[in-house]
């Protein structure tokens, strides 16, 4: 791609998980000849990170290709690469539409030690799934009748239930179980509770179709396929990036040779001088050290989206089982707590019952490959305690809870493991939702690289990828590998001769 005018330019990208993977990939593929990534940690791929749990490999982080159809990114790739089933790949899989929420064979279980029939959970499930598809109407709308995602769900099943016939036993029931639902969504969204999800930007989200699918020899395989094409030493593990200085802030910015309006600093003292840098850390990371991480400070408009952007905590919690207590069928079970008579997503003492937040597990399937592996999902502060506790602590309250609900006295896991991404230093968390008083703009702004466009600077100084900047699919690895193509395309964009420019302005 010797047509490009700045292959020689230096582009550092800061962070290595797959949005700035990605962002290499497509730079080196387009002649750049100096592109380094810097990475806080010792391995590469961010929050796709793969363990083994006794004979199994399972996900601590990203989970599953959300829409694995043609227009997924992620979904090419892994197909490119070889890393799917073939059931994964088939086209009666892309082209099932499950708006998010894939149809899993549900086993319910309530505090009492009953199991709920399908008489009683189908049409509570379709009443709450009816409120969110509703949620989601106001994107376009010129005002939001609420707040909150939750506050709009809580009034709808409110007036839908001046029509029950119920007694009052059920009544209560079917109130538990929207609760259970709720913290469903809590773990979906990323969030301490639905309260905090705006319902204006609620919509901008966008689901592909395709029946969500697992890599079998798990997610890092496609971290580890894209490193592949990569130049070799082009990463630099462990250097925290400490500022990145730009504008010419850096007194040291120039070499022997030319120049360079950036500079990254990292903790160590060593400096990365660069006329380009991409930007890819987790929002988590970025609303801690925002004020200290750019010099100069960034402008107003991007700290106060930044800031008003949501970004949540919700871990796992692996379970392995001598032999199931769930029916061979089953996909997802849920805990429904009959003592919420009201319907809510949040524990009023955490210490004592943050285990209620956790809504249930998900069956890791197959059996032959998995054994008896259960994953649970607990998201919001109640799953940031969690991370306080030791393992044998977590242990024995959800061995608790199992016994309670399931009625069996003696059944034990024999293993346990747990995912902790909100102490995760250069984390924080574990995904972006839109907050309430946040919109798309939002989410452009974070986007929009350094100088501002009214700046007579050097353009394209600091420019910022990863999950958070994309107004669809944040909160995703497509998502993320998108942006980073994004920032990538926007540089060479910025080289190339016009018409390669106006090919791909429509992607910036």
């Amino acid at each position: 791609m010797a047509f490009l005018r700045g292959v020689d330019s230096h582009v550092v990208i800061v962070g290595c998980g797959i949005s700035g993977i990605a962002a290499a990939q497509k730079l080196t593929q387009h002649g750049f000849k100096h592109v380094h990534i810097i990475e806080a940690t010792g391995r590469s791929g961010g929050r796709i990170k793969t363990a083994t749990f006794g004979n199994a490999i399972v996900e601590i982080g990203a989970n599953w290709i959300h829409g694995p159809s043609q227009e997924n990114p992620v979904f090419r790739l892994a197909c490119k690469y070889g890393l799917l089933e073939k059931q994964a790949m088939s086209e009666e899989n892309q082209q099932l539409d499950v708006g998010g929420h894939p149809p899993f064979k549900p086993n319910w279980f309530s505090s009492s030690g009953n199991k709920l029939g399908p008489e009683l959970t189908e049409p509570v499930t379709e009443l709450f799934m009816n409120c969110l598809m509703k949620s989601q109407e106001f994107q376009e709308a010129e005002r939001e009748p609420l707040p909150s995602v939750g506050e709009f769900i809580k009034r709808e099943i409110a007036q839908d239930m001046a029509g029950w016939k119920d007694d009052a036993r059920t009544r209560k029931l079917k109130l538990a179980m929207m609760s259970m639902l709720l913290k469903l969504e809590c773990s979906v969204s990323g969030t301490h509770t639905m309260d905090r999800v705006g319902l204006g930007a609620y919509g901008l989200y966008r689901t592909l179709p395709g029946l969500d699918c697992t890599f079998p020899g798990g997610y890092e395989g496609l971290t580890d396929a894209m490193m592949k094409e990569l130049p070799k030493g082009i990463v630099s593990y462990n250097k925290p990036v400490k500022c990145i200085h730009w504008c010419d802030s850096y007194s040291q910015a120039a070499s022997s040779e030319k120049t360079f309006p950036v500079v990254v600093e990292c903790e160590n003292g060593e400096t990365f001088p660069a006329d380009h840098v991409i930007f890819t850390v987790p929002l988590g990371y970025f609303k801690k050290h925002y004020d200290t991480l750019l010099s100069p400070p960034l402008p107003l408009s991007k700290v106060h989206s930044i800031q008003r952007m949501g970004f949540g905590t919700n871990n796992k919690i692996f379970l392995e089982f001598e032999q199931p207590f769930w029916e061979p069928d089953c996909e997802v079970i849920y805990f429904v707590w009959e003592d919420e008579s009201s319907v809510v997503d949040v524990v009023p003492d955490v210490q004592r019952f943050w285990m209620k937040k956790l809504f249930g597990f998900t069956v890791l399937k197959p059996t032959e490959r998995y054994g008896h592996v259960l994953c649970g999902w607990i998201a919001g502060h109640e799953s940031e305690y969690m991370e306080f506790l030791s393992e044998a602590e977590v242990k024995d309250s959800i061995t608790q809870v199992i016994r309670r609900f399931t009625g069996n006295a003696t059944i034990t896991p024999k293993r346990i493991m747990r995912s902790a991404w909100y102490h995760d230093p250069y984390t924080c968390g574990s995904y972006t939702y839109v907050a309430v008083g946040c919109s798309g703009f939002d989410i452009d702004i974070i986007a929009e690289p350094l100088p501002l466009k009214e700046s007579h600077s050097k353009p394209l100084q600091v420019l910022f990828a990863g999950e958070a900047t994309h107004r669809s699919f944040f909160s995703t690895t497509h998502g993320a590998l998108l942006s980073g193509w994004r920032e990538a395309d926007r540089l060479i964009a910025h080289y190339a001769p016009s018409s390669f420019s106006e090919k791909h302005s429509s992607k910036l």
